[in-house]
């Protein structure tokens, strides 16, 4: 799982210049895969740049960060992506949010980073890569309530039906 942001054309619909957004990328640091794409190594961590085509056409980088239970890292990918987009004259868009970002917008999108690293941790069931912090567990589980509620129950009645006995045999 990860958290996509874009960097587009600053006009939907005109032509991206890819060479230009690749040539910034390398300059920061961004080495070349074998399978396509850039790893950009960050001092928070590292995130992968991968172009996307739609019809056989580039139209767009993604920037792709993976979810983790810290925030670090995306708020410098939303510092040093704004500032590339501001270089190469093209816009960094964040889909979740819908809107265009810039260099101060590091706290929204890390809200929404949160948000979703705790979704896919918690409902998509990967919990266990992405630790996040939990609310203590409270109380019993409920089966347990239920076994301890019938042992109370028949200790009573096992108590009562003795006295009863006791009281009609004397």
């Amino acid at each position: 799982m990860r958290y996509d942001l874009l960097l587009q054309s600053m006009v939907p619909g005109t032509p991206f210049d890819s060479a230009r957004v690749e040539a910034l990328l390398e300059a920061r640091g961004a080495k070349a895969q074998p399978g396509g794409g850039h790893a950009w190594k960050l001092e928070n961590g590292s995130v992968e740049v991968h172009p996307l085509r739609e019809g056989g056409q580039w139209v767009a980088t993604e920037v792709r960060v993976p979810l983790s239970d810290r925030t670090e890292l995306i708020r410098e990918v939303v510092s040093k992506g704004a500032e590339l987009a501001r270089e190469a004259e093209v816009r960094f868009f964040d889909p979740q949010l819908g809107r265009e970002l810039n260099t101060h917008e590091a706290g929204a999108v890390a809200d929404q980073y949160e948000r979703t690293a705790r979704y896919a941790g918690e409902l998509l069931g990967l919990a266990s890569a992405m630790p996040m912090p939990t609310a203590p567990d409270e109380g019993f589980q409920p089966t347990t309530k239920f076994f301890f509620g019938a042992l109370g129950f028949f200790t009573l009645l096992y108590l009562l039906v003795n006295w009863l006995s006791t009281q009609l045999g004397g």
